[in-house]
């Protein structure tokens, strides 16, 4: 089993999150990939997904807080599936001496997500 995050908005605009996994049985078809890496003692402070994406941690760990206060760890090994792209988002900050190295999977609109919830 892969863990996952489902990251989403819900009522008034505040995002949510649902903890469950990808199914490894499923193909998603995507249309592009991206790779960023973003140093240790990193933060970012409130923002909206870009878009629907997946976001592979490739390593590092990062701590992510809805606008609710709820919180989640997010490891290595771990999918976020990224869909609060609307209202006030979240934040996250880097925990740890490792760097953050992630892969952003971005698909068509129309794609069914590949998540199941615990």
């Amino acid at each position: 089993m892969i863990r996952a995050y489902l990251l989403y908005t819900g009522d008034g605009g505040h995002s949510y999150f649902t903890p469950g996994s990808v199914n490894e049985l499923v193909w998603t078809d995507a249309t592009s990939i991206s790779f960023k890496e973003t140093p240790s003692g990193s933060e970012y402070d409130w923002h909206p997904a870009p878009a629907v994406q997946y976001v592979l941690t490739l390593s590092g760990e990062l701590e992510f807080t809805t606008s609710k206060g709820e919180t989640f760890i997010l490891k290595p090994g771990d999918v976020l599936i990224a869909t609060d792209v609307t209202g006030k988002g979240h934040k996250w900050k880097i925990i740890g001496n490792d760097p953050w190295k992630r892969a952003y999977v971005k698909f068509s609109d129309t794609q069914e997500l590949n998540f199941s919830p615990s």
